[in-house]
């Protein structure tokens, strides 16, 4: 079986227990593959924490689940020194986020200093406790549901912790079909057995990394992240007042890298102009801050980086 044939396996796999929330499968199987962090946005009841519980399992991946709430301390997710009086010696006590893949769930119902604590883990793929460095393990990868910022009990994510994801996925609520073949699931806790392993992963890496890019498609991914800046020359006049910050450099490198990874999960060697402005609303989206008075007349950031990035082509 080829490698593309085998994550086709495992989303027709997942489909069987999650319906209607396709895109949200593929991101997770794009994130497991580049090494990258996935932030899932989405009301309460839409299988969040359902779709990255059952594709861990399908992947044989070691998974941790935190749950994030307002009480949570830095030391429960990342470990503390504990004394240890009959060896009179501190020993340390590894938290949960010593896994390959970490469900970060409800991230935005935690203070700042818990998320904080997050971001070297997610950076430098490293945590500190005391005064020693410990790596993670390889992959690793957190992916984070937040509710909507609307609703109640809920901290806005920094904007460092934000660009450190590489991309931003909103659930919808399922349509008529699939909201009724969940009617039928009879259980969530059914067995799933594992269908690729890490060393697939890997190999799924290696292809992707090999994918032809041309010079002129690695231009437009620059020209569409510059024009997302106020100041830069490909910045459009019309937008002026509307965005404050524009998207950084990692949004470049992962427009390159999930570029790649659309080509691959096509079945192409080489990356087009398509597979790129497909993925542009999820990873420039969270990254372009809007002014004061864009946030009141409600503009939408996704739709406004997808009229931005088809106008530099």
């Amino acid at each position: 079986m080829s490698l593309q044939e085998k994550v086709q396996v495992v989303l027709k796999q997942a489909k069987t227990t999650i319906f209607g929330q396709d895109e949200l499968l593929e991101s997770i199987i794009a994130a497991l593959v580049c090494e990258g962090h996935l932030l899932i946005e989405g009301l309460p009841g839409l299988g969040k924490t359902l779709s990255v519980s059952v594709m861990s399992k399908l992947c044989d991946l070691q998974f941790q689940r935190v749950q994030f709430t307002p009480d949570l301390l830095p030391s429960d997710l990342i470990g503390t020194m504990m004394y240890n009086q009959q060896k009179q010696e501190f020993t340390t006590k590894f938290g949960p986020i010593f896994t390959q893949l970490v469900l970060a769930d409800e991230i935005n119902r935690s203070p700042a200093k818990v998320q904080a604590a997050l971001l070297e883990a997610m950076a430098e793929k490293q945590v500190t406790i005391g005064d020693k460095s410990h790596k993670l393990p390889t992959p690793f990868v957190v992916l984070a549901t937040q509710n909507p910022i609307e609703q109640e009990g809920t901290y806005n994510l920094p904007e460092a912790q934000l660009d450190r994801f590489m991309m931003k996925i909103s659930v919808d609520y399922p349509d008529f079909d699939s909201e009724k073949s969940i009617l039928g699931l009879k259980s969530y806790s059914q067995e799933v057995k594992p269908l690729i392993n890490q060393n697939d992963l890997f190999a799924m890496k290696e292809k992707v990394e090999s994918i032809y890019v041309d010079e002129k498609i690695k231009d437009m991914i620059i020209r569409m992240v510059h024009a997302t800046r106020p100041g830069s020359k490909y910045f459009m006049k019309k937008y002026d007042g509307a965005i404050t910050a524009g998207a950084s450099p990692r949004a470049s490198i992962w427009l390159y890298k999930i570029g790649k990874f659309k080509a691959f999960m096509d079945g192409k060697d080489f990356v087009t102009p398509e597979h790129i402005l497909s993925v542009v609303p999820s990873i420039l989206g969270h990254r372009v801050i809007p002014t004061y008075e864009a946030q009141i007349d409600k503009l939408n950031t996704r739709n406004l980086v997808a009229t931005i990035a088809a106008n530099v082509i």
